[in-house]
């Protein structure tokens, strides 16, 4: 389910003349009984709003004075969100003339024409306030109290994201809460500027335009041709036009060799999740993403993330998390994401969030041989992305649930021909191939088609695998050896810190019989994963020089504009051995 609140204006859209009607009534009761929660938000005082209203405990919460009273109707309080009317306002108010006059917690409201005297009266008394306007009401309210910023209070209150929101209204002080929702809707009568600024205007007017909204919420939970996107997760384009994402719903698989751009999309499409304000939890197995800006990193070298440790964190609305396993055994990875998964599933199921899921290295933890635990899956899984290498490894479960494949770098044809042959479908790639760095075929399910994109670069730099390379411990198959021509060496290098402070110690002859054999440039593009840098020692490789003293100060600063290392490395000794 993506839409979790229906938030409605009172007076002009759920209310005809101050009164809500009974098959609204009815409506809204249907729509509560789908878990769905509603919230009222209306510029009304709340005694006023007690007086002409007798179903206010539909709703979870009640926003009024235009923003600046929180009301629980389930246990009758209340929070005040902004300050009282200055001293003296409403007693110079009444001596000008201005009637009829009423003052609630926060606001002061009156009727036109004494728009002009109010402001003139703000303006002399040298206050802070601002004037709203609704259909010939005139609001005063402290600056920066809005409907918007009282539907805050309310979803923080919640635990609920105004990405999960709809909202409805008619007038003018509606605007600033309806660009907060995620869809926005406007009931038949509304004014013209409101019609022109939101998603979808209801065919009926009043009560009977929001039941309308609230039965195609019950049906099909607004999903369709007449549901407008006003985000997308745009990543790149195909013949100069822009390539995206649909903010939610789909299941992305991004997958390709090693470091051919698989985690550079990836990153892509992540900063426009963040930038779209949509939450996000990312399982990170490798430390790739643990400097990526506005997430939270739960996990370190040292100590491994805890399921509970996670769900804390995302329980706050604007938080972002990255749960890295890089201290996590391999073996202990699979069961500690299925019951990662089984939570966060749960909890979207309470919250609607996080809205996506990102899983770099999926394979290991869902293999082909894997079988979900009963009930764990949903038969769509949506708005997950996901990046693997071995696509034909991952589980028949999990694929079959895939409605887009980014198949990146020049074996992306065959990758999605292992992917169709799995799937059990086909796939037609025509003749287009990815030749560039940068490029990807793009197959999506829903029609069928494959297409060659050109990918977005990050906003953000981009540096890889950090930590893991630069002082993590590399497998002894992916670690590097000098050994030199003749074999006398065995110096292990595990990590990039570790490969300098061998390079400063072995003899002229070792650096360059491996210089020689390009197997830095190799090293660097096959265990290490930076096609950066072995494309830097490449070009390094191709002076000819093979001299120690003249490359590695070369090789030395390719490194350190990549990788954060320590200011000081021991020298290592030559001829120690593992």
């Amino acid at each position: 389910m993506r839409y979790h609140v229906l938030a409605t204006d009172y007076d002009g859209t759920i209310a005809t003349d101050g009164v809500l009607d009974a098959p609204t009534v009815d409506a809204l009761r249907k729509l509560l009984a789908t878990g769905r929660k509603l919230v009222l938000v209306t510029g009304r005082e709340l005694t006023d709003l007690q007086r002409v209203c007798p179903h206010l405990e539909l709703f979870q919460l009640v926003v009024a004075e235009n923003g600046a009273l929180l009301y629980r109707p389930s246990n009758k309080t209340q929070t005040v969100l902004a300050d009282a009317p200055p001293a003296g306002f409403v007693a110079e108010l009444e001596r000008r003339g201005v009637t009829p006059l009423s003052t609630g917690a926060s606001i002061v409201a009156t009727w036109e024409p004494h728009s002009q005297t109010v402001l003139d009266t703000i303006r002399d008394l040298g206050l802070e306030l601002q004037l709203i306007f609704n259909k010939g009401a005139v609001m005063v309210v402290p600056a920066g109290v809005n409907k918007a910023t009282g539907l805050t209070a309310a979803l923080d209150e919640l635990h609920l994201s105004p990405r999960n929101v709809v909202g409805v209204g008619d007038a003018e002080n509606d605007h600033s809460f309806l660009k907060l929702c995620e869809l926005s809707a406007a009931v038949a009568n509304a004014l013209p500027a409101v019609k022109d600024a939101v998603d979808i205007v209801t065919k009926g007017d009043h009560g009977a335009g929001v039941a309308q909204l609230a039965a195609a919420l019950i049906e099909n939970d607004l999903a369709g041709p007449q549901r407008p996107e006003r985000r997308s997760l745009e990543f790149g384009t195909s013949d100069g036009e822009p390539i995206a994402l649909p903010s939610f719903g789909s299941c992305v698989l991004i997958c390709g060799p090693s470091a051919s751009g698989k985690s550079t999309i990836a990153k892509r499409i992540v900063e426009s999740i963040r930038d779209c304000g949509y939450q996000f939890c990312l399982v990170d197995p490798e430390g790739d993403y643990e400097a990526l800006s506005g997430a939270v990193v739960i996990g370190k070298a040292d100590a491994a993330p805890t399921i509970d440790e996670a769900m804390q964190l995302l329980e706050d609305v604007g938080v972002n998390g990255v749960v890295s396993l890089t201290a996590t055994k391999l073996s202990d990875r699979p069961s500690f994401f299925v019951e990662l998964l089984a939570r966060l599933l749960q909890m979207r199921t309470r919250y609607g969030r996080p809205h996506w899921l990102v899983i770099d290295e999926v394979h290991p933890v869902m293999p082909a041989e894997w079988q979900p635990p009963k009930d764990l899956l949903p038969e769509k899984l949506e708005s997950v992305l996901m990046i693997t290498v071995h696509p034909e490894l991952l589980s028949l479960e999990i694929l079959k649930r895939v409605t887009h494949v980014i198949a990146v770098g020049n074996t992306a044809r065959d990758t999605l021909a292992r992917i169709a042959e799995v799937r059990g479908i086909d796939i037609a790639t025509g003749a287009d191939v990815p030749e560039k760095h940068g490029e990807a075929l793009l197959w999506s399910a829903d029609d069928g088609s494959v297409r060659l994109i050109e990918t977005l670069e990050p906003k953000e730099e981009h540096r890889r695998h950090s930590r893991k390379y630069a002082e993590g411990n590399l497998s002894p198959k992916r670690s590097f050896y000098f050994r030199g021509e003749h074999g006398k060496l065995n110096l292990r290098a595990k990590n990039l810190i570790q490969f300098l402070e061998l390079a400063e110690g072995v003899d002229d002859e070792t650096w360059a019989y491996h210089f020689r054999l390009g197997d830095y440039s190799r090293w660097f593009r096959d265990a290490i994963n930076d096609e950066e840098l072995a494309a830097e020692a490449e070009r390094v490789e191709r002076l000819g020089n093979a001299a120690k003293a003249k490359t590695l100060p070369l090789l030395r600063t390719a490194i350190e504009s990549r990788y954060t290392l320590p200011a000081a490395a021991p020298i290592a000794i030559p001829g120690t051995r593992e």
